[in-house]
């Protein structure tokens, strides 16, 4: 996971506050991680009706625990797959902040295989933190910063019952930042 680059700036002082805020208050009760269960199995299942709800459920109380308007959710069966002479990038998930919809896909984009609940949950997390910049913090955009991915990692490890991860951060040119996953994961051993 890679940063974007830091706006010019009129948004600077903003992408700042974001990469500041680094946790989230999560809920006390197991409301997220029953619906996390409820995915995962549904997902085991193949059946997409039920993942459907269970992500509906799962954005619903996170949205009455943070006090944000509700968001919608589609899931959708293959990623795209967009193919260049030099790369080839797969979408996971999106957020339209005009409408509030969340799109998530279930299956991978080459082998239509279903993807692997961790993915698919970190996706969720993930997009519904693109909606608490635009509801919770009033970003005008909603930037991949450090804070943004510190904050998605809150709460999927709460939802997934897992302990947190602390993150371990390289510098890159430009401003930008990735996590150097292998220093990550040995603090976390």
């Amino acid at each position: 996971m890679v940063t974007d680059t830091p706006p010019r700036k009129s948004d600077l002082d903003a992408f700042r506050e974001s990469d500041r805020i680094t946790t989230l208050d999560i809920p006390k009760n197991a409301v997220l991680p029953e619906f996390a269960k409820a995915i995962e199995s549904a997902m085991k299942a193949q059946q997409t009706q039920k993942v459907r709800t269970a992500c509906a459920g799962f954005l619903s109380a996170a949205s009455q625990f943070y006090d944000v308007p509700e968001c919608t959710v589609r899931v959708l069966a293959s990623r795209p797959l967009r193919v260049r002479e030099h790369w080839t990038t797969e979408l996971f998930g999106d957020y339209a902040p005009d409408t509030k919809v969340i799109r998530v896909w279930m299956r991978t984009a080459v082998r239509k295989e279903i993807t692997s609940f961790g993915t698919f949950l970190s996706t969720l997390c993930h997009e519904f933190c693109h909606h608490l910049d635009f509801q919770e913090f009033a970003f005008a955009d909603s930037w991949h910063t450090r804070g943004f991915y510190e904050r998605a990692a809150v709460l999927y490890h709460h939802a997934r019952g897992t302990p947190q991860k602390r993150l371990v951060w390289a510098a890159m040119a430009g401003g930008r930042w990735r996590i150097d996953w292998p220093k990550t994961n040995r603090r976390s051993a």
